[in-house]
């Protein structure tokens, strides 16, 4: 029992980053019925925006961080928007989808090319020990990933349910034509959900980097498993991509541990599966499409 709490606790730390990334392919969509398949490569980047300044820039790594966090924003969140999918919205999903499968493999070949093939150590954000829970060894690692990620989708929770510019927000993913008969801006409410899809890249990057080390291939996999979290959840639900998340990080620890290591990539795919088979709203979406 204490070896199973352990990977428990540890798969939740896991998912909850997943969850992040989910949540980015849950807003987008809602927003602006964008697919972002390069979801993964944006949660990789910011983690070499990082290293480049600590590294090539001789920064601190404080400023490196807050540097990093203005170029996530501008890049992956406006420019995205403005280069990328603002051309293309008019012309439908597929488009988008093919750009953004370019986009991922342009990010990843670059970071490859004029960086490093190599897996580059990331400075450690938490203290490496352990503490005693239940009998069991928990990091404390784990435990401040799980807490910050937590915490940070509840605050996404309620700047969306308590705050103007979150009400208006939602009402833009719910009809954004009756919001903006409404007087929503609607433009700019979309605007702010790449900021904030940004954002969540930018914190999960700097979360698993340090676990998983920074590697330009970190985004096939994150990507995938997101994507696959943002489904079994339910595509149209933020608390949906939260649960996807943490259960697909709970599944894979325990199916490497308890099953066998060399089958555990192929146990998000047979969950989502099942899913599409049994409930293909995901487990806390709803069945009804959004209303255009």
């Amino acid at each position: 029992m204490n070896t199973f709490f352990q990977l428990f606790v540890s798969g939740l730390a896991t998912g909850s980053i997943y969850a992040l990334a989910a949540i980015g392919f849950t807003l987008l969509w809602q927003a602006s019925q964008t697919i972002n398949f390069a979801q993964g490569e944006f949660i990789m980047l910011p983690a070499f925006f990082v290293l480049t300044g600590t590294q090539f820039l001789g920064l601190s790594f404080p400023v490196a961080m807050a540097i990093a966090v203005v170029l996530s924003l501008l890049l992956l969140g406006l420019g995205f928007k403005r280069i990328i999918i603002d051309p293309l919205l008019p012309h439908g999903v597929l488009p988008i989808v093919i750009a953004t499968i370019a986009l991922g493999i342009l990010m990843k070949e670059g970071v490859k090319q004029f960086y490093t093939a190599e897996a580059l150590p990331f400075p450690a954000l938490f203290s490496d020990r352990t503490l005693n829970v239940l009998g069991a060894a928990i990091s404390v690692q784990d435990i401040a990933v799980l807490l910050i990620a937590l915490g940070a989708v509840a605050l996404l929770q309620l700047f969306l349910n308590g705050t103007k510019i979150g009400r208006c927000m939602q009402a833009t993913a719910q009809n954004p034509n009756v919001a903006e008969i409404l007087g929503v801006p609607v433009r700019r409410m979309i605007l702010y959900t790449f900021l904030i899809n940004a954002g969540l890249a930018f914190l999960a990057s700097i979360l698993i980097s340090p676990i998983y080390l920074a590697k330009f291939s970190n985004g096939e996999t994150l990507g995938l498993i997101a994507f696959i979290a943002a489904i079994v959840g339910g595509f149209n639900q933020i608390r949906g991509a939260l649960a996807g998340g943490l259960l697909l990080g709970v599944i894979d620890n325990l199916s490497a541990a308890y099953v066998s290591a060399s089958y555990r990539s192929a146990v998000p795919l047979i969950l989502l599966i099942i899913i599409i088979l049994v409930r293909p709203q995901g487990l806390l979406g709803k069945a009804e499409g959004r209303t255009v």
